[in-house]
């Protein structure tokens, strides 16, 4: 396994495809990893097929990164630190960002943040919730922490809870991150995010939120409807893809 070390946490992540080619961050949505996220629906071999260079981390709390059961240090602006401290370790100086849902949101403050390091931006899973917040995941949190998950009355705690389960999660330290980490974006802020944006969001997505509206909202984006996906499936949509892959061709380092 490889890892790296930043704010005293060792975080995993995979490096493949060749090094000559444009570099693609990925960054993975809440309670998954980058094996489930992006290996699992064959975005990385999709991308280095293509001839880009795939980096993706396992997020601080998933996966084989260290786990940390305080709130606070699972803000959005702390785990896109942990993604810049990333493409600084591998020497990557300016790099495509796409995230999926959480990492999505991670990938937004990134951008904002520290556009230096961002040649372009694909949000997916994620339109104007990153602005207007999409109702209360509190019953997401007490789901993940419930000790009988056949009590469960909550729709997205019961789905997100599976979800936790199926992936070998560590539930306390999810259920930390979902207290902390949906700080919603300033509006106003979008128009610091000059870089070339595509958002693209399953047509029966029910939490992320409209893209197209989102778009509006941004200097250079463009929205994506992923045809008949609702926000847990659409992550390895075929359409997704080609899309993404025309969106980078357009949009070379």
């Amino acid at each position: 396994m490889k890892n790296f070390t930043h704010d005293g946490l060792q975080l995993a992540y995979l490096d493949e495809g060749p090094r000559d080619g444009d570099p693609v961050l990925l960054i993975h949505g809440f309670a998954s990893n980058k094996t489930i996220n992006w290996v699992e629906t064959n975005w990385v071999q999709t991308l280095t097929e293509a001839g880009y260079r795939v980096v993706a981390l396992d997020n601080r709390g998933h996966g084989q990164s260290d786990k940390l059961y305080e709130s606070e240090r699972y803000t959005p602006t702390l785990m896109a630190d942990d993604a810049l401290a990333f493409l600084r370790h591998l020497d990557i100086g300016k790099a495509h960002v796409m995230g999926y849902s959480m990492g999505a949101r991670i990938a937004s403050f990134l951008a904002r943040d520290h556009g230096e390091v961002v040649a372009t931006l694909v949000l997916g899973g994620l339109g104007m919730a990153l602005v207007e917040g999409s109702g209360d995941w509190a019953p997401v949190a007490d789901a993940l922490l419930a000790e009988d998950p056949e009590a469960l009355a909550d729709k997205s705690g019961m789905e997100f809870r599976t979800f936790a389960d199926r992936t070998g999660s560590d539930r306390r330290a999810l259920a930390a991150c979902i207290a902390s980490n949906r700080v919603l974006m300033p509006a106003e802020d979008l128009k610091a995010i000059r870089q070339p944006t595509l958002i693209a969001v399953g047509t029966k997505d029910e939490v992320a939120g409209s893209p197209h509206d989102l778009a509006a909202l941004m200097p250079q984006a463009e929205a994506f409807d992923i045809e008949k996906r609702s926000h847990l499936i659409a992550t390895g949509d075929k359409t997704f893809k080609a899309k993404v892959l025309d969106f980078l061709q357009d949009h070379p380092l």
